[in-house]
């Protein structure tokens, strides 16, 4: 009998571990397209892979009827599981248990299956939906997030952290998030804030609509927080899969080496039509970039938000590979506060996981005017150049059109100690445009002759033959190569493939202090 009682209890208590919260909150979820927490890690697996840790951890908490209100788990579903044979960590909250708060079990188990991510070196993936902390537990629910928050700084650059944002995130949950390394928002239910948004006057008076100020299209465009957003879950769980394709199990591991079956050796046919003569014309550096990689196929990251520079993974000879590009279609390629923390966040993402990166320059410079320079460009300017200076990884640059100034050594030039550096034949590099660099230079000349407009001509012509030749930047040993844009491909796998060998030592210190 005894033994019979305890296998009943067993499976009792299992039965109630499986229990959703509210059966009102759940079904109108349900109507909305949402599932379950459980759910959606099933979602998220492959089949038959979830192991649950933590089924029967329950809140402490006396106070405030909660034990009316709180099923065992706690509300929110851990464990680990594989994706694409791939094992990883997870968790998902569950929006129908006191929608989705964190109290401290609940904080504490998240804590946990970190903790565990760290010491089996294995990615974190977490799936948000939750209302921030739990009123009903008082400090001891922010206690143990703020434990969490710890961890999850420790793991980060040691274990790739992924958030997948499906539901309402406010409050300190909104922090955990910001820490990730990549933030996916689900377009339907994803939204979040610092604050609830019904303590927000803007929203309170009618003035701001809060979708408009926490919704997909904010934080993918505006905000710089979401770096991908999905139309619906299964394609958020999609992106996942993709996004940890070109990304290492963890920081001493390697990428996946992934042949596509394209060749090494093939030519970017018709790339020399890409890029306008006239040099002021713009064109989309995106259309460039998949004419190089493997199968023309680029994970963009951040596709909304400071347009004017891209970044995103791709593959090269089945090496994954972090792309930063100029888009001249944008602000002429001009880079500016936003870009500048865009590609210097994704650069030290890549270092992290050693990612090499590959960099595509048509930058006329930094984008000018009182709102940049009051903004502080110079610091933000100076985390793009510190980004690269820092970064370990390989580094290979093509100049493609425009090269100048400031902008040229942020952009991974050969003195940041980029490894391989080429230009196309219509690649400048110079301090400044050549117009602006005679209308200096030759100021007093062109304000003494009687047809100035040709003067200016000639002297442009001159200067261009002088300095914008990228034979002249060669010869200084500033690029290692002027390429045919059709060799593009080419010479970059040829360059990169003794570099995955490429280790760096440096004296020893706790880190250095980019300028934040």
């Amino acid at each position: 009998m005894p033994r019979s009682r305890g296998k009943d209890e067993l499976e009792s208590l299992r039965s109630e571990a499986d229990s959703q919260g509210d059966a009102k909150v759940l079904k109108g979820l349900r109507e909305m397209g949402a599932r379950s927490a459980r759910e959606r890690v099933m979602g998220l697996l492959d089949d038959d892979s979830f192991v649950e840790t933590g089924a029967f951890v329950k809140h402490r908490s006396g106070d405030h009827i909660m034990h009316l209100h709180t099923p065992m788990g706690d509300g929110v579903v851990a464990g680990h599981g594989k994706i694409d044979g791939r094992r990883v960590v997870c968790f998902s909250q569950d929006y129908s248990v006191l929608s989705g708060t964190m109290g401290e079990m609940h904080a504490g188990k998240i804590s946990q299956m970190v903790e565990f991510a760290d010491k089996s070196q294995l990615p974190i993936v977490g799936i948000w939906d939750g209302d921030g902390q739990r009123a009903h537990e008082g400090v001891t629910s922010l206690g143990a997030t703020g434990s969490l928050l710890d961890k999850l700084a420790s793991c980060s650059g040691r274990v790739p952290i992924i958030s997948v944002v499906l539901g309402t995130v406010s409050g300190t949950s909104a922090l955990a998030v910001g820490l990730s390394d990549f933030v996916i928002l689900g377009a339907e239910r994803g939204r979040m804030f610092m604050r609830s948004p019904y303590m927000i006057p803007e929203v309170i008076e009618g003035d701001v609509d809060e979708e408009d100020l926490g919704g997909a299209l904010h934080h993918s465009s505006r905000s710089g927080i979401a770096c991908m957003v999905s139309e619906n879950e299964s394609g958020a769980f999609d992106l996942v899969a993709e996004l940890l394709s070109y990304i290492p199990d963890h920081n001493l591991a390697e990428p996946e080496v992934l042949r596509t079956g394209d060749k090494w050796s093939r030519k970017c046919k018709g790339m020399d039509k890409l890029v306008p003569d006239n040099t002021d014309k713009p064109y989309d550096m995106r259309e460039v970039i998949k004419k190089v990689v493997d199968s023309k196929r680029v994970l963009e990251l951040f596709p909304g938000y400071a347009e004017n520079i891209i970044t995103g993974f791709a593959r090269l000879d089945g090496n994954s590979i972090g792309v930063v590009a100029s888009q001249p279609s944008v602000l002429a390629g001009c880079l500016d506060i936003d870009a500048s923390v865009k590609a210097a966040r994704f650069i030290r993402t890549c270092n992290c996981y050693n990612i090499p990166i590959v960099t595509f320059v048509d930058v006329p410079g930094f984008l000018p005017g009182t709102v940049q320079e009051w903004g502080g460009i110079i610091r933000h300017g100076a985390k793009l150049l510190y980004a690269y200076a820092e970064a370990t990884v390989p580094k290979l640059t093509v100049v493609v059109r425009k090269a100048y100034g400031g902008a040229y050594l942020a952009m991974s030039c050969k003195h940041l100690g980029s490894d391989y550096n080429a230009a196309w034949p219509t690649g400048e590099l110079a301090v400044m445009g050549a117009e602006g660099a005679v209308n200096i230079i030759h100021r007093e000349e062109l304000a003494g002759v009687d047809d100035r407009a040709m003067r200016h001509s000639q002297l442009v012509d001159d200067y261009k033959e002088k300095f914008g030749d990228p034979y002249v930047a060669a010869r200084h040993g500033w690029i290692d190569d002027v390429i045919e844009p059709e060799d593009t491909r080419m010479e970059l796998i040829k360059a990169l493939r003794p570099l995955m060998s490429k280790r760096t030592w440096g004296p020893q210190k706790k880190h250095g202090n980019i300028p934040l």
